[in-house]
């Protein structure tokens, strides 16, 4: 058995010889039922019922879809061929942060290398990844639309991008073959013989505390006169990054959210005290 270490990656462990259980989609549900697969703005209604489909022959059952063009939709119901529970089952929320509340991991699909440093993983790197998480908490995999993907936006919300690998000169996948293609290789990760779901006790940080972390931190920043002569969109992104390679646990946003509180705190009492910021930096 050869084992691999994932770069960046917490330091989980998976196997990747081809042992693995044949029926592995139906040996876990637990885990399956924690992973939702979050479809961003698809247009096409035809789209979802196909995701649908791919996610069922999976195993998977937890259907999220943000601001969809038309749902529900006879065109959805038409292409789901069989899964029409996991349509109407799915979830329709406003916003990606509202489809991401309460995952603690989140997995980005995209076809396109991008000019951000997040980690980039293949599926078969990533979920292994996905599915130790999802041994004990809820975890995504997020979609964007059919022409553009996600956004810089969407993508700063994900621990790592995962990028199919494909012909360079014709990469960009249809959105239900992307999902069928991340749930199969979910259910592979499930079978890898040497694959444990550690049970740790420590509580990861969910979605919404880690947003909540980072209104705070823009704002203390801000306060702070920190932005002065920096591009601030820019460099919010940069630490998103570094957060995301973090994997924070809710103990340490705790810890991060009291000490800036401490540093707001502190610059309103010199200002308070008629020390203006200039002053401060002379």
């Amino acid at each position: 058995m050869r084992v691999v270490r994932l770069a960046s990656a917490n330091n989980f462990q998976l196997a990747t010889d081809h042992h693995f259980s044949a029926n592995s989609i139906l040996d876990k549900p637990e885990i399956l039922a924690n992973v939702r697969v979050v479809l961003s703005h698809t247009t096409h209604p035809g789209n979802i019922g196909a995701a649908a489909r791919a996610m069922k022959t999976m195993g998977l059952e937890s259907l999220v879809l943000v601001n969809p063009g038309s749902f529900p939709d006879p065109k959805a119901d038409m292409m789901a061929c069989g899964a029409e529970d996991v349509l109407r089952g799915a979830a329709v929320c406003g916003s990606v942060d509202e489809a991401l509340r309460g995952t603690v991991f989140v997995a980005a699909m995209t076809a396109r290398l991008r000019d951000i440093s997040h980690e980039v993983l293949t599926p078969r790197e990533a979920m292994p990844l996905l599915a130790q998480h999802a041994a004990q908490h809820p975890v995504a995999l997020l979609f964007g639309t059919e022409m553009a993907g996600l956004t810089n936006e969407e993508m700063g919300k994900s621990h790592v991008q995962i990028r199919i690998p494909a012909n360079p000169q014709y990469s960009s996948l249809n959105l239900a073959a992307a999902v069928q293609v991340a749930c199969y290789e979910l259910s592979v990760a499930l079978g890898y013989a040497g694959l444990s779901f550690p049970q740790t006790g420590i509580e990861p940080a969910r979605h919404e505390e880690v947003e909540r972390m980072f209104v705070h931190l823009e704002q203390a920043l801000t306060q702070i006169g920190f932005f002065r002569t920096k591009a601030q969109n820019k460099l919010m992104q940069k630490l998103r990054r570094l957060y995301a390679r973090a994997r924070l646990e809710q103990e340490e946003v705790n810890i991060l959210r009291g000490i800036l509180s401490a540093a707001t705190a502190y610059n309103a009492r010199l200002e308070k005290n008629g020390e203006t910021r200039q002053q401060r930096d002379e």
